[in-house]
C-alpha cells in the first residue's frame, strides 16, 4: 500500500477574504486555551476531558458526521436532537453547515470544488480554509441542495442558528460552579483542543498514512488522528465506505465512535445500521506494513 507524499504549501485557490467573526472567535480562543495552561486544577480539566468526549465524540463522530451526514443509523428523534445538541459544544458551527460542508467535500474530495483538500496547502486544509475560504458563505439555496433532509426540521434550523450558544450555557454554568480555571478549561482549551483534532482530519489523514482500499482521493487510515477524534482517523476506510457506521473496520482500529453506536443498539436506542461488507479479510498490521514497504 503506497504512502502518500505530503504537500506542504499554503493554497488561497477557494481565498474570499478574512471571515473576521470567526477569525476573532478563534484568535480568542486560543488565547484562553494557552491561559488555561496557568490554572491547573485537576477538577477542571476533568470537566474538560468530558465535554470533550461529550462534544467531538457524542456531538460531532457519532451525530453530525455518522448519523446526520451519511445516515450510517437511525436512532429516536430525541436522541438525534440530543446528540446534535452536543455536537454543538464543539464550536464547529450548525449541524446543517456542518453536513453541508461535508457532503460536498465527499462529492469532490480533493478535487475542483473540495473547500479543505491539501491539494490547496497543508495549512489551508487544517484552518486556513475556515479563515479565508468560502467554505463559511454558502447561501441557502447550497444549503437546501446539499441538506434538504435537515433544511425541513424545525429543530434543527434552530440548532443551526442558535448552536453558539450551548458553550454560553455550559460556560456559564461552569463559572458558577468552578470560576475562571472551570471556564478556561471547559471551554477555551477543550473547544481549541477539539478544533484541531478535527481540522486533522481534514488536512493530516489526507496527507500522511496507509491506504487499504484505491480511492478517487487522497484518504489516508492515520492511527493517531483516529486516537484524537474518537475513530474518525480511519478517514481511507471511511472515504471507501462512507455510509458505514464503522470506520475502523479491523480488530486493531480503535474506533470509540463505532462502541458508542454499538452501545446505543444495545439500549434499543439505534437501529438499520450500516457497516461495510468487506469481501477480503483485512490484513494484520504487520501485513500492511509490509505491503507498504513494497510499495
Amino acid at each position: 500500500m503506497a504512502m502518500t507524499t505530503p504537500v506542504l504549501r499554503f493554497g488561497r485557490k477557494y481565498q474570499s477574504g478574512v471571515n473576521w467573526v470567526t477569525a476573532i472567535a478563534m484568535t480568542s480562543f486560543h488565547i484562553g486555551a494557552v491561559a488555561a495552561l496557568f490554572y491547573i486544577d485537576v477538577g477542571a480539566i476533568l470537566v474538560a476531558v468530558a465535554l470533550w468526549v461529550a462534544a467531538g465524540m457524542l456531538g460531532i463522530g457519532m451525530a453530525y458526521h455518522r448519523l446526520l451526514t451519511h445516515r450510517g443509523y437511525k436512532t429516536t428523534r430525541w436522541m438525534e436532537y440530543f446528540l446534535t445538541w452536543c455536537g454543538t459544544l464543539a464550536l464547529e458551527g450548525g449541524p446543517i453547515f456542518w453536513v453541508a460542508v461535508h457532503r460536498i467535500h465527499h462529492q469532490k474530495s480533493d478535487h475542483e470544488g473540495d473547500p479543505h483538500t491539501p491539494r490547496e496547502g497543508t495549512l489551508w486544509a487544517h484552518m486556513g480554509w475556515i479563515f479565508l475560504g468560502e467554505g463559511l458563505h454558502q447561501d441557502q439555496s447550497v444549503l437546501n441542495k446539499y441538506v434538504p433532509d435537515l433544511s425541513r426540521d424545525p429543530v434543527h434550523l434552530w440548532l443551526s442558528k442558535w448552536h453558539w450558544t450551548s458553550n454560553v450555557i455550559v460556560g456559564l454554568v461552569l463559572l458558577a460552579f468552578g470560576g475562571i480555571p472551570y471556564v478556561l478549561w471547559g471551554i477555551f482549551f477543550r473547544t481549541t483542543w477539539g478544533l484541531h483534532s478535527t481540522w486533522l482530519v481534514n488536512s493530516a489523514t489526507h496527507l500522511w498514512g496507509s491506504r487499504r482500499f484505491k480511492t478517487r482521493d487522497d484518504s489516508t487510515n492515520n492511527w493517531w488522528v483516529a486516537l484524537l477524534t474518537f475513530g474518525e482517523g480511519w478517514h481511507n476506510n471511511h472515504h471507501a465506505h462512507p455510509t458505514s457506521a464503522r470506520h475502523g473496520l479491523a480488530w486493531y482500529e480503535l474506533d470509540m465512535n463505532w462502541i458508542g453506536i454499538s452501545t446505543l443498539k444495545a439500549l434499543g436506542l439505534a437501529w438499520d445500521i450500516k457497516v461495510a461488507k468487506i469481501r477480503q479479510p483485512v490484513p494484520e498490521p504487520e501485513e500492511e506494513a509490509a505491503e507498504e514497504a513494497v510499495a
